[in-house]
């Protein structure tokens, strides 16, 4: 409640009183994502520390209105909660644990086994006995934790190249191979009720889409559990591979596969490169922040027709998809403010840094009218 100084002019008090009124009336009447698509697939948000821990209730507000499904942004990556051989840091997984569970949201948990963001003392290990150990150990021991507690996990984060070769990562130098296969066995023995996906970006590229394929078949073939495929869906503005998606969604299906979004975000800004391999990076120019004053709105235009046309595709394959999962709640928190430029002003998401709905969020709702 608003509390008003006894002699305050009327006129300013009216004037503030309905100005709070309004701005409750318009938040009361904002669709709510997760019971639009309610019928279709579930809408699910990527938190950060500050989210899960309830800093924000701007955020914490409209995280509990949109989203029924969240993935941590970076709290269950190995650097984080397994920084040393014998110590797991468990504080902040279960913290957004009981975040969730207070708001009715399921927890896709990120990530078991990934390339990057591994604490330091891993790529110290030279024994290919211990990195076995340490691969066998982490698995088990943080699946086991959160099994039950935990909707799903990405078992395996971004294993392949963009010709859909296996990346040559420091799991391919150890273990070989057959590394997936081994994850996703001991993630299944250690959480038998925890459904378990492969999660990668560019994976509805033609070649990619066949190294993934190539790599589940290789899990399934071995009879080995995988339940779902993650297409992250770090896109470019106005170039929206539709057709690839489409394709990728209908072969993973055939699979037997549960097919996810789980990252999505669209990029309104120029880079050369595409993908999201977090270890690309590019010089800082001014001509690459083009809008730290605001998005035009011919872009803001353009914004909602890409969201607008991708939507209406995840919808004809609403029979299919399981999730869809924004890679961020707001423009402020996204991931491409900081990569692969420095600083940038980006503007990615459907809610903006003041958590209002961008015309993009109104195009995605009204399909469903």
């Amino acid at each position: 409640m608003i509390y008003y100084k006894k002699y305050m002019p009327c006129a300013l008090f009216l004037m503030l009183l309905t100005a709070s009124v309004g701005q409750l009336t318009a938040q009361e009447k904002l669709p709510c994502l997760k019971k639009v698509f309610k019928k279709d697939f579930t809408i699910g948000t990527a938190l950060n520390t500050a989210q899960i821990e309830e800093r924000d209730p701007k955020a914490a507000a409209l995280i509990a209105e949109q989203f029924n499904t969240a993935t941590p942004e970076n709290i269950m990556k190995a650097e984080i909660i397994h920084p040393k051989w014998d110590t797991y840091n468990f504080e902040l997984a279960d913290k957004m644990v009981a975040y969730c569970k207070k708001n009715n949201i399921a927890v896709n948990a990120h990530t078991l086994i990934w390339h990057s963001q591994l604490p330091r003392f891993a790529y110290g290990i030279q024994s290919v006995d211990s990195f076995k150990t340490f691969f066998t150990n982490h698995i088990s021991t943080i699946a086991a934790r959160y099994d039950g507690k935990v909707f799903s996990w990405d078992v395996v984060n971004e294993a392949l190249n963009e010709d859909g070769t296996m990346r040559n990562s420091v799991f391919l130098k150890k273990l070989g191979d057959s590394f997936v296969t081994s994850a996703f066995r001991i993630a299944a023995a250690a959480a038998p009720n925890t459904e378990l996906y492969y999660n990668d970006y560019n994976n509805e590229q033609p070649k990619k889409r066949a190294g993934c394929i190539a790599l589940i078949k290789k899990i399934q073939e071995a009879g080995v559990r995988i339940d779902g495929v993650g297409i992250q869906g770090h896109w470019h503005l106005g170039k929206l591979p539709l057709k690839d998606i489409e394709e990728s969604i209908e072969q993973y299906a055939a699979m037997g596969l549960k097919v996810m979004f789980t990252e999505l975000d669209i990029e309104v800004l120029k880079r050369d490169f595409e993908g999201a391999d977090v270890s690309q990076r590019m010089k800082s120019d001014p001509t690459m922040d083009p809008y730290k004053n605001g998005l035009p709105d011919s872009i803001q235009e353009k914004l909602a027709a890409d969201y607008e046309a991708l939507f209406a595709l995840f919808l004809k394959h609403r029979d299919k998809i399981e999730r869809v999962t924004f890679w961020g709640v707001d423009d402020g928190q996204s991931w491409l403010n900081g990569w692969p430029v420095p600083g940038r002003t980006n503007y990615p998401l459907l809610f903006d840094r003041e958590f209002k709905a961008k015309p993009a969020f109104y195009k995605v709702i009204a399909l469903k009218k």
